[in-house]
Parts: structure tokens; sequence; C-alpha cells
């Protein structure tokens, strides 16, 4: 997937291409985020299932009325794909712990989820005391949360012989001026903060803010100018590259659009030919018939999308 932001700073126009894995492709949330004042977390992560390498999408929703997780397992050329879906629902107790199965591709699949002393912030994805476990092959190929001895001990499961990579995540946030969200720029590395303030009301010129771990590493004044750009920060010594697209909080009516920031690892490529992204295109996963057996397939690089929708 990509996305075409203008520079009016520099006056001109730049792909940003992201690794979003088919389910993202086929299902977008942001038409319902919107109507319905949606939180959504969308989690990719490329895990090998009985000898191949699949993609797997964990989806969490939540709004005033519903609170769901979703899991989406797929080839990486998105031919074959199942959703597996869990109400969360507060009056729901009994669906906060769980077991599911399917079959994929004809493999068994196991979901094990304990969600019950989950702690939740703002958004809706837990932050701690809780696990979902995927299972196949009494493998658990992908497990997310703290209680990892807990994961194992339920599903009588082996750690997978080769760790999940994630490489996608997107956030649709609602806040006044603030939005706040977490990633991993690099496996086995420390979770960041990141945090997105603004100031687009009042007699002064607006002004946004992008900070991470409590550090403001880049401040845009004159945003009425400047409302889309991208620039590269240091974070614990690896490049970032940061892009942002705030035209709708600007010159468009509340509500009816947001913010965009992708944060991407990695320094910026070189366009010495004149190509247009040509890495970027190989990193995407469709790359033919999804048969990669026990050799990795090249992991896509990592991306995270904040939609950042301002509310009133």
């Amino acid at each position: 997937m990509s996305y075409n932001i203008r520079n009016s700073a520099r006056a001109h126009s730049f792909t940003v291409q992201t690794s979003a894995p088919p389910a993202e492709r086929v299902v977008t949330d942001e038409s319902v985020a919107c109507k319905a004042a949606q939180s959504t977390v969308t989690c990719a992560y490329q895990t090998n299932i009985a000898g191949f390498w699949r993609n797997i999408t964990v989806l969490w929703c939540k709004n005033m009325m519903n609170h769901s997780l979703s899991i989406t397992v797929d080839s990486l050329d998105g031919e074959i794909h199942h959703t597996c879906k869990i109400d969360l629902k507060p009056w729901h107790f009994w669906s906060k712990k769980g077991y599911k199965s399917f079959e994929f591709d004809g493999y068994p699949v196991d979901v094990f989820w304990d969600l019950r002393s989950a702690k939740f912030s703002s958004g809706p994805e837990p932050s701690a005391d809780y696990y979902v476990a995927i299972v196949s092959d009494e493998e658990v190929v992908l497990l997310l949360g703290d209680h990892k001895k807990k994961a194992y001990k339920r599903t009588k499961s082996r750690p997978a012989l080769v760790d999940a990579v994630q490489f996608y995540k997107k956030e649709n946030v609602f806040a006044k001026k603030c939005f706040s969200t977490r990633a991993k720029f690099e496996d086995n590395k420390k979770e960041h903060e990141i945090i997105v303030e603004s100031s687009t009301a009042g007699p002064r010129d607006p002004e946004m803010w992008i900070s991470i771990d409590g550090i403001v590493l880049i401040h845009v004044k004159n945003l009425q100018w400047k409302f889309r750009g991208n620039q590269t920060v240091s974070v614990d010594k690896l490049q970032v590259q940061v892009f942002w697209d705030v035209h709708d909080w600007l010159f468009s009516n509340p509500g009816t659009g947001h913010g965009l920031f992708i944060f991407k690892p990695g320094a910026p490529e070189v366009d010495s030919d004149g190509d247009n992204n040509s890495r970027g295109g190989d990193s995407d996963t469709s790359t033919g018939s999804g048969r990669y057996y026990n050799a990795r397939a090249t992991a896509p690089e990592f991306s995270l999308l904040l939609c950042a929708w301002k509310i009133d």
C-alpha cells in the first residue's frame, strides 16, 4: 500500500510505501471509524504455519457500544484467508477468556485468549496482564501480551522455532489536540511512546509537535503552510523517517478527515535514477505463489500509521 503526500513546503510529491497486509487492503476500517468514532488498532505479523509463511492481522476495535478482537490469517498473496472474531463487550464477562479453533488451508489453527485481568488505557488494545496465543501444529506461532507463562501452560504447546515478525501497525485515535500511540522500531528492543500534539485554534498561527519518549523531535510552525512534509529523526541511534499530512485538520469540516502520520525506520532512500520507490515495491508481500516453506521470505519493512481524528 502506498500513500501519496504532497510536500507543500518543497512543492513536490513523494510516495510513502507501507507493507499493509492483504486483510487491511481488502477491508479498510477508516470509514467505519469516521462514522462511529471507533478507535482501532491493526497489527500485522509474518508467521510460519505448517512450514508456510503466513500473515496474521490482529484488529482491536472499540466504540461506545462494542469492543472486539478480530484475527485474520491469510497467505502472503492474500488469496486464502480466514477471520476469527471475538466480542469483548463489558457485559459478556465469559468472552474475556476462551478458545476457538478453525482450519486454514487444510491445517488446524487454535486461538486462546485470557483478557479477564487485562489493563487498557484509552485505546482498544490492552497494555498489560493478558495473552492471546495462536497455535498450529503444537507450536505457539504468535503470542501477544505479557502473560506468556500462562499462555504456554494453557495451550500445552511449545514456542515456535522461528519468531513472528511484526511489520505493520495502524491506529485510529480520537482526541482534541493530543494523540498518542506506541510502537517498536526494532525487534527485541523497547517500545516507544509517540505523541503528536497540535494547536490549530485561536489567534496564534497553528503549530504541531511530535515527540518520542518525551523528547520533542519535530516542531512545525506556520502549520497552515507546512501541513504536509517529512523529516528524519534519530531514536536510540536509529534513523526514523516521519511523514505527515494534516491538511484536513485545517481546511476540512471537523470530523470529516484525519491527520495522517507515518513512521518508517531506516534512512531515506536516494532516488538516483528517477524511478518511483522501486525498492518499496520489493518489500510488498504479494510476491507469487505464497509457498515459502522453511526459508523465511524477506520480511517487509516495518511501518507505523497514525490516523489522528480531531473531535470538538
